[in-house]
């Protein structure tokens, strides 16, 4: 299973992808999200994990787009560390299936992912 990573903490970024990798996925991680956003369009990745405020191009932009001008179905999880709940429902309105506030926990987000891909732990 094919992740992309989109967050431009560096800490964060690299700890969640070593984390997703040890549980055997594969990670291509970006911190703009102008790049990451490239790469969707060119790679086919199961799941989309991505910073809600990225530079370059935010996670809200990278979910519309990937809904509407890529038509893709991808499951796309939302990280933040806004705790508005308009934020969360706009996410959700826009086509996100799930928001993970921060600070994350990693089995959280495992168990999350694992139910978007449909994967028995």
């Amino acid at each position: 299973m094919r992740i992309i990573l989109a967050e431009d903490n560096d800490i964060l970024r690299k700890s969640l992808s070593f984390f997703l990798e040890s549980k055997g996925f594969t990670v291509d991680q970006f911190s703009d999200g102008k790049d990451a956003l490239d790469s969707i369009k060119i790679n086919k990745y199961d799941l989309i994990l991505t910073d809600i405020n990225m530079p370059g191009i935010s996670g809200m932009e990278i979910t519309q787009y990937v809904r509407e001008t890529l038509n893709l179905d991808t499951p796309v999880i939302i990280l933040t560390s806004s705790g508005v709940e308009q934020t969360e429902l706009d996410s959700f309105d826009i086509g996100a299936n799930e928001f993970i506030a921060k600070p994350i926990s990693p089995a959280v987000l495992l168990v999350r992912i694992n139910k978007l891909l449909k994967i028995k732990a």
